[in-house]
């Protein structure tokens, strides 16, 4: 079958009940001496399928028995036809998707974000395009929005997103397709772990070094280029995927279902704040049942998902500390058992008292700030771990008291984020049966891309208890 006649038209290979393989084939004029020519390229195709299997050729039709065809999957036992047709129905499904979209960018930083009117992006190798239904409010974006990043302007913000899979690049093979289907709902984490490189290959695609080496340095994705485009084609940096915009191209690695059981927008606070929670007790913290742990920033978007995970890993003492009552009282419905204001109470004392005079085995820094890492390293006991999540402007360090460090074996333990393929499907079933509260968590859901600035403002003065997230296209 030559390419120029499969791109005339579009098909679909499905599976139904009882092993039936149908085929089918629609054209928006469907022209019946065209349907006649492309019936006897399939005869032809059909011959050379395995011994056993019945097809059937439906035209000019996309439901079929009930089933969206649009959405299922090419068929085992057609294989050099599938291959042929995969190219079509990539161009197909890419009418329902518009040429231009709205996202949120920032020209400069310490400049305002802006909702323009861009480009779609198109997915690369490997990748999909999701329809963006929320975005998660992160700090993250606030460093970059301050200038304490080296990214590149003018870029689309927003790394933390949950949608709907509307697209597929090229290579994306068929376990992906059947993994992630055309609709599905979906969230994105982002740390989007190649899979090829060294760190990946060696179980530590938390720290992907095509990752940091494109996404976190250059603002572009694997092949070294943007999705994202000006009306006039001036390339944007993005963020990871660029979550804060209607549609956004992902590496399919960072990319993972979640049930209808699970509230969509709610759902966009997986891809960092509880991801990257996760990471830091499963993986860097390695946290047991009974153990006592300190959260320094109890409060935020990633530390209240600290609190939650520690209780679910069954954490015994759970000591929230931040600096507001308010939003320190929060952290109690969602694990916490004691709090501390770190404004009017010292801090390593209150910890002391509580766990009768031994420190904590676990102390979480979220925040990035010299003085809670020192905090962190006083409060835990001999042998204990401090494990440091929150992000600094460059250049920042803090002090540690070596001969404690060596005589007492404190380990000091850097966490970027969880392992996006291994640990996704688990925290997802951890929503599932409610070990972690993500509606809870969340305080603020802004209607709109136009609230971003409002957004991010309040998240930069401390108004914002837990999580926030922006609505994108949430139906």
């Amino acid at each position: 079958m030559h390419s120029s006649t499969v791109e005339r038209y579009r098909f679909v290979s499905i599976v139904l009940p009882l092993g039936l393989s149908d085929l089918v084939l629609s054209e928006p004029s469907d022209p019946t001496a065209r349907n006649t020519e492309m019936l006897r390229h399939l005869s032809g195709v059909l011959s050379r399928t395995a011994p056993g299997v019945r097809h059937k050729v439906v035209t000019h039709g996309l439901n079929l028995g009930g089933h969206d065809v649009s959405n299922l999957i090419i068929a085992e036992g057609c294989r050099p036809w599938a291959m042929m047709c995969r190219t079509a129905c990539s161009a197909a499904d890419t009418a329902h998707v518009p040429a231009t979209m709205k996202a949120a960018t920032m020209s400069a930083p310490q400049s305002p974000l802006s909702v323009q009117t861009i480009r779609t992006p198109k997915p690369g190798s490997g990748e999909v395009l999701l329809k963006i239904a929320a975005c998660g409010v992160c700090h993250s974006d606030l460093h970059v929005i301050k200038g304490h990043s080296t990214l590149p302007t003018p870029i689309v913000l927003g790394h933390e997103v949950s949608g709907h899979v509307v697209q597929y690049g090229p290579h994306v093979d068929d376990a992906t397709r059947a993994r992630l289907p055309l609709g599905s709902p979906v969230v994105a984490t982002f740390i989007m772990p190649c899979g090829q490189c060294y760190t990946c290959n060696t179980g530590k695609e938390e720290i992907c070094n095509k990752f940091f080496q494109h996404s976190r340095t250059k603002g572009v994705l694997y092949d070294g280029t943007t999705r994202m485009y000006t009306l006039d084609g001036s390339p944007l940096a993005m963020f990871s995927m660029g979550g804060l915009a209607e549609y956004a191209a992902v590496p399919v690695g960072g990319v993972h279902p979640v049930p209808a059981s699970i509230p969509l927008v709610d759902a966009a606070i997986v891809g960092c704040a509880v991801f990257t929670a996760y990471g830091a007790c499963k993986h860097s913290a390695k946290l047991q049942a009974g153990e006592n742990v300190a959260v320094f920033g109890a409060a935020g978007g990633v530390g209240s998902q600290v609190v939650q995970i520690a209780r679910a890993f069954g954490a015994d003492r759970i000591i929230a500390v931040d600096v507001d009552d308010a939003r320190l009282n929060r952290t109690l419905s969602l694990g916490a058992t004691h709090v501390i204001n770190a404004r009017s109470s010292d801090v390593v004392a209150r910890v002391r008292e509580i766990t009768n005079g031994r420190g904590v085995d676990v102390a979480m820094e979220v925040l990035g700030k010299p003085e809670t890492f020192r905090q962190a390293i006083d409060c835990v006991t001999d042998g204990g771990r401090v494990v440091l999540i929150g992000l600094a402007p460059p250049g920042t360090s803090g002090e540690i008291e070596i001969t404690r460090l060596v005589r007492r074996e404190i380990q000091v333990i850097g966490s970027y984020g969880g392992k996006s393929r291994r640990d996704v499907p688990e925290i997802v079933r951890m929503i599932e049966r409610g070990a972690i509260d993500i509606a809870n968590s969340i305080s603020t859901r802004y209607p709109s891309l136009e609230h971003a600035n409002e957004a991010y403002d309040a998240l930069a003065k401390g108004q914002i208890a837990g999580r926030a997230v922006i609505k994108v296209c949430p139906s």
